[in-house]
């Protein structure tokens, strides 16, 4: 009896959750997928129907304003995130003494949800209340910073909270792998006399590539899934400026009662990870393989 515990405990630990992710996860998953082929509205309809869903998701002037704006948000996002987080990474590298309160600081933004975030930043950009009102205060009257409410600008508002959030993670990713680069080509370079910009140029930057990946790879995933900053910064306003794809899907199942629509959407978000992720994982695979 004790032998045969030995042998399958694990198996029976694992058991609860593999049921629970086969559950939660795929079979709802392969119920979206299903529901996406149908005329379902308010309550779920299983006769499937072809595309119909699909055409109308692509022929919706909203879902194109969304996916603009994914594709807006995401480049600036990922840019910004990951130059910033490298500029701060190369500064932490230099061994300054308060090394460590910066580098708390740089990651508290990280250990906040998102709704804080947004919530944060729609009091600090809103004109009546925040950066425009104190400036106004301080004898400049006609200072203006109304991006938060003018249509044309407020998604980058939405680029600004969501960096000044994941920049300190990108720095500690790219921190680490500073530190990681054998030394002694370091000091090499440094005999050598090669100014430290062009040893981090030419000789640790480049030794990163994984590195950069792997912050690409987090930073695309959050840019797509990104909701709750949204909605407590903009609420995918003035009117459907700053909406994204995760936004529309929500507004879809439960402010329109077209869960037909929200599954389609959420079916193309779904592959749009999977054309991120899969590639990467690929490589991963097929680098430890060789």
């Amino acid at each position: 009896m004790s032998d045969w515990l030995a042998r399958h405990v694990p198996k029976i630990v694992l058991t609860p959750t593999f049921v629970a992710v086969v559950l939660f996860v795929y079979a709802f998953i392969g119920w979206t997928a299903w529901i996406s082929f149908t005329r379902s509205k308010l309550m779920p309809r299983y006769e499937v129907d072809g595309i119909i869903q699909y055409t109308r998701l692509f022929s919706s002037p909203r879902w194109d304003t969304a996916l603009s704006n994914l594709f807006l948000f995401g480049a600036l996002f990922i840019g910004v995130a990951m130059i910033l987080g490298l500029t701060l990474a190369i500064f932490l590298d230099q061994k300054i003494r308060i090394e460590g309160a910066l580098r708390t600081i740089y990651l508290y933004p990280m250990a906040l949800s998102m709704i804080v975030t947004g919530t944060a930043w729609k009091w600090i950009l809103n004109p009546g209340l925040g950066l425009e009102a104190m400036v106004q205060g301080w004898g400049f009257p006609d200072f203006k910073f109304d991006w938060l409410v003018n249509p044309d600008y407020a998604i980058y508002t939405v680029v600004m909270a969501a960096v000044w959030q994941a920049s300190g993670f990108v720095m500690a990713l790219f921190l680490a792998g500073l530190r990681s680069v054998d030394g002694e080509i370091i000091k090499a370079a440094q005999v050598d006399g090669i100014p430290s910009w062009r040893i981090y140029s030419a000789i640790i930057i480049p030794s990163m590539a994984p590195i950069f990946l792997s912050a690409f790879i987090v930073l695309a995933h959050l840019a797509i899934k990104s909701f709750d900053l949204v909605i407590a910064l903009t609420g995918g306003g003035p009117g459907y400026a700053t909406d994204l794809p995760a936004t529309y899907m929500y507004a879809m199942a439960f402010s329109r009662g077209d869960i037909g629509q929200a599954a389609s959407s959420a079916m193309v978000m779904m592959g749009v990870v999977f054309a991120i992720i899969v590639p990467y994982l690929y490589s991963e695979l097929r680098a430890k393989h060789d």
